[in-house]
Parts: C-alpha cells; structure tokens; sequence
C-alpha cells in the first residue's frame, strides 16, 4: 500500500510538474530573447541621428565603437551602395529596410534588426544590427537546470510526505491483519489497539469486540458440554451397580470394564471442556498397536455375538503415532461402531494395521452396503445416528498430522475406511 500510495503521489506531482514548468520553461526562452532584441534595437537607433546627419567616415567610426561596446555584427548600408562596420551582404531584410520599412527577422547566424533610416540627401540608409544565437539563448540553460532540480526537489518532497502518510495508515492496517491472523490461531485473548484514522479505529474496535464475542461463546459452550457431560455420570453409576449384579462374573467383569472406559472418556470430555489441556501423547509417542488391539478385542465380542466374522491384521509394535491414546481409542471405538451400526449381522469385516511411507495405516473393511458420498459431513448421518463417528476420526487423524480416506470395497462391494497417522511431533 505504501509503494502505490508513493506512485500515485510522484505520478501526479509529475503530471502536474510538467503542466506548469513546461510553459515556464517557455517563456523564460522567450523573455531571453526578447530582452537580446529590445538591446539589439537600442543599440540600431542610437545610430539613427548619425546616419541621418553625418558623412561616411564619421558614420564608420560611430558603427565600429558601437559594435566593439556591444559585441554585436552592426552594418549601415548608405544608399550608394556603400556597407560601412560588419561587411555583410544586403540580405532581403536589408532590402525591404531600403523601402522605408524597419523590421526584424530570422536568419541562420540568429536574428536581425533592421531599421531603416530617412531623410539623407542621397536617400534611405539601413541600419542593420545581428544578434548572435548565443545571446538569445544566454542563461536559458541554467534558468532550465534550476526548474528541472526544483521539480525533482518538489517531487522527492512529495515522496517523503506520502510515505508518511502511508505509514500512519499502513501501520493500524498492519496490526489488524497481525491480531487476525492470531485469532485465526486460537489466540482468543489477541487484541488490536485502536490507531490510525476513524474508519480504522471503528474496525479494530468491532475487531476487539467480535474476538470477545466469540470467547464468549465458546466459554457458554464448553460450559454446556461440561455439564451435559457431568450429567452423564448418574446413568453411567447406576449402569455400574446394574453390571455388579450380574450373576456371572464374566459378563460382571466384561460389563464393568466397557462402564469404566465410558467413564474415562466422560471425564476426558469434562476436562477438555473446562479449557483443561487434555492428555496429549508423551515424546515417544501412542502405541498405535496397543491401543487398536484393546479395542478390537472389546468388540469382538460383539463381533462373536452377531454372527460377524473378525480378520484382524496387526503389524508388531510399537507403532507411535501423534495423538493422545483416547482420542485414538474413541476414532477406532467410532469406526468399529460404524461397522455394527450400518451394516446387517453376520457382516465379516476387517481390521489391518499397518506402517506405509513413515505413517501408520488403520484399515476398517466391512462386506455391507457401503458409505454414501457425504459421510464425514458433520452432523450428517442416513442411518438415524448422530453422524459424528467418521467426523472423531478425521479429527484425530488430522491431530496426527495424517488424513481420513474413505474407499469403495473390493469386488464383494461394502466400504473401506483408512485412518493415517503421522509419527509424533519431536
């Protein structure tokens, strides 16, 4: 903003520079020449009474003081014929002069002053006075030099105040873009300092009240999931005393265990909400394999009680990976779940974890009807769920610098889901 600011300014300074030095420059070139002239003209009719009154050798002597005082080529044409100073050929100026008309003229050496001289016996004498080039042009030059560095100082002056006048309006400009960008960031608690001019002030201002804003409404809602989750812990206590008493131990136990993972996770999702850093992977990183292998052994119990054939494929740990362990154990909990919920018993289905290009791969493949196109839409869900479950997993692979890719089944159809996982941050 600053160099267009700059280059507009020089461009009208420029403009209007030449719009007014142009002329100016003119007319001292033609007051220059003028003022030669008007010399020029004096210097012919000081001679008017000698050459009107005097002999020729009084009129010589006259002609050549006066061009040596002035430096000028100055002639008398006496109506003999006879040229007296300069001897210089009758030009037509000079003839037209011997008709009784006083002129001036051009000619190559510069310009001519004629003036025409009556009242001799014998007839008309001319005068003729030559101003060199030279003369006409005196001090021009210079008077264009001083023009020329008044413009380029005019300009440089121009420059410097543009400049800051774009400092004072880049400057706030740049301090809302940088507040933004920390915004963008998460940095909920970056604020602008109103500067600059009104329009400016007005927009950090809003700026300043819709980073607040929006604080706040994240507070309200990490409340609200804060409590909705701590609501949950009186179902999950009288789920707890229903699975003590179970008659057999086995499924007690079984029951038990799945009612403390649930806890875990209703306790992780009440700390996050309560702006609490969760958990986060240790500079080693999450066994991958350890944590795929616990929750595929949890479902495949359902698995045997459905009906469903299990083919796991589990390459040997450890295998880390860049996210906290129940982040990934909730996205393998949502994409095994996606399995029983969307496709009939006695679906088989495949769990293969494997290490490709420095990430590890989860591969969850199941024989039933497929995924439609909109799948991990947030929110979105053709089976009555609540359409979260490939948005968990997207999430954590993204927390692990790798991808959610969902794919078309082999020649049996079905769908195929691959989770990557990137290594840990160092």
């Amino acid at each position: 903003m600053r160099a267009r600011l700059a280059l507009l300014v020089a461009a009208v300074s420029v403009l209007t520079l030449v719009a007014f030095l142009v002329p100016l420059a003119l007319l001292v070139r033609t007051v220059a020449e003028d003022r030669a002239t008007v010399r020029a003209t004096a210097d012919a009719q000081s001679l008017v009474p000698v050459v009107g009154t005097e002999d020729a050798a009084t009129i010589r002597l006259t002609v050549e003081q006066l061009a040596a005082d002035s430096g000028r080529p100055v002639s008398v044409y006496l109506p003999d014929g006879t040229v007296l100073g300069a001897p210089v050929p009758r030009t037509a100026a000079v003839a037209l002069a011997a008709r009784g008309q006083s002129l001036t003229g051009e000619s190559a050496a510069g310009r001519e002053v004629v003036i025409a001289v009556q009242g001799r016996p014998d007839g008309t004498g001319v005068i003729r006075v030559q101003v060199p080039r030279a003369e006409l042009t005196a001090g021009v030059t210079r008077a264009w030099l001083v023009l020329a560095l008044l413009g380029l100082l005019l300009v440089l002056i121009g420059l410097l105040v543009a400049d800051r006048l774009a400092r004072t309006l880049v400057r706030p400009i740049d301090a809302l873009s940088a507040v933004s960008h920390r915004l963008a960031n998460a940095e909920l608690d970056a604020r602008v300092t109103p500067s600059g001019p009104a329009e400016l002030r007005e927009v950090a201002g809003a700026l300043n009240h819709l980073a607040g804003r929006i604080q706040v409404l994240l507070v309200q809602e990490r409340e609200q999931v804060a409590d909705l989750s701590h609501r949950l812990r009186t179902p999950l206590t009288a789920l707890r005393l229903e699975a003590e008493s179970l008659r057999d131990p086995q499924d007690a136990a079984r029951v038990t265990a799945a009612v403390d993972g649930l806890e875990r996770a209703v306790t992780s999702l009440i700390r996050q909400a309560r702006w609490r850093q969760s958990p986060r992977a240790g500079p080693t990183g999450t066994d991958a394999a350890e944590i795929v292998g616990e929750r595929v052994a949890f479902w495949s119990v359902l698995a045997e009680d459905t009906g469903r054939v299990l083919t796991l494929d589990l390459a040997p740990g450890p295998l880390p990976v860049g996210v906290p362990g129940d982040e990934l154990a909730a996205a393998v909990d949502a994409l095994l779940g996606n399995v029983f919920a969307h496709t009939p018993d006695g679906t088989p289905f495949t769990v293969r974890l494997a290490l490709d290009d420095g990430q590890v791969v989860l591969i969850v493949a199941d024989q039933g009807p497929g995924l439609p196109a909109d799948a991990v839409r947030r929110g979105a869900s053709a089976a009555g769920s609540t359409g979260l479950g490939l948005d968990i997993a997207r999430r954590a692979a993204q927390a692990a610098g790798g991808r959610l890719e969902l794919r078309v089944g082999g020649g049996d159809g079905g769908a195929e889901v691959l989770l990557r996982l990137g290594p840990p941050r160092a």
